[in-house]
């Protein structure tokens, strides 16, 4: 089992989330796990890149870390979605990251950004923008891990774990740059990883309040201490067994 961190672990409550979704919605799970297969074979079908980390990272120069990845950000102007790829934690087993983002025009609604009395001025308006989720990657360009991070790691508008919540069923990077592949992998991941993100999502918020609660002398949102707020493992192959799993015990 490739290790994010020794903290990192596979949800333990998958089983009962899954038993909570409605039918529909594992089948959507299920379809997004078919077209990640799909976007891996016809991705393996380029011999020089192979995978969607060599393939978001084609033709730009050589990989420093800390840049991001296509240079500028991928956006969607229609969803106005967001990620870039990066890499900076030297964590064993993981090559780098996607971050993704939801930024304001694409926001379902106004959502009011989570009270803050601190110095640090956060996006507003049409420059809002809120962090999803994080998705790890290993050397071989496959995802092996989600994380949440503190505000300060990527510079958005922190929202309260639920409205974060609403917010991702409007990430959508329909796209043909920088890779058509790229971005259909990157939103059905998003979908068929969902209720792990949900989890992480509670998690992070439960970070920052305990985190806040214990060290009263600091602005829990800039403290360079706290950045990584909740992690998990996930597996494609294990996620789509569990789902599988699910249908079939509510077929009998």
């Amino acid at each position: 089992m490739t290790q994010l961190s020794a903290k990192a672990q596979y949800s333990t409550n998958l089983t009962e989330q899954l038993a909570a979704l409605p039918e529909e919605k594992l089948h959507g799970m299920l379809t997004a796990g078919d077209r990640i297969k799909n976007c891996y074979r016809l991705l393996q079908k380029n011999e020089k890149y192979g995978n969607v980390v060599r393939e978001v990272l084609r033709e730009q120069g050589t990989f420093y870390e800390l840049e991001h990845y296509p240079k500028g950000d991928v956006h969607d102007s229609d969803s106005h979605s967001q990620y870039f790829y990066h890499a900076h934690r030297g964590i064993e087993g993981e090559n780098g990251h996607f971050h993704t983002f939801l930024r304001a025009k694409g926001m379902p609604r106004k959502f009011d950004p989570a009270p803050y009395d601190g110095e640090v001025e956060w996006p507003a308006g049409d420059d809002a923008l809120s962090h999803l989720i994080a998705v790890s990657m290993d050397p071989k360009g496959y995802p092996i891990g989600l994380f949440s991070t503190n505000r300060w790691v990527t510079g958005e508008t922190w929202y309260k774990a639920d409205d974060v919540i609403t917010m991702l069923d409007h990430f959508n990077m329909d796209l043909l740059y920088p890779s058509w592949p790229v971005n259909i992998w990157i939103t059905e991941t998003m979908r068929l990883f969902r209720p792990q993100i949900e989890e992480l999502l509670i998690q992070r918020d439960a970070s920052v309040n305990a985190w806040r609660d214990e060290h009263t002398d600091k602005d829990v949102y800039e403290d360079r201490e706290l950045e990584v707020t909740s992690e998990m493992l996930v597996d494609v192959d294990k996620q789509l067994e569990a789902v599988n799993k699910e249908l079939k015990s509510r077929a009998h």
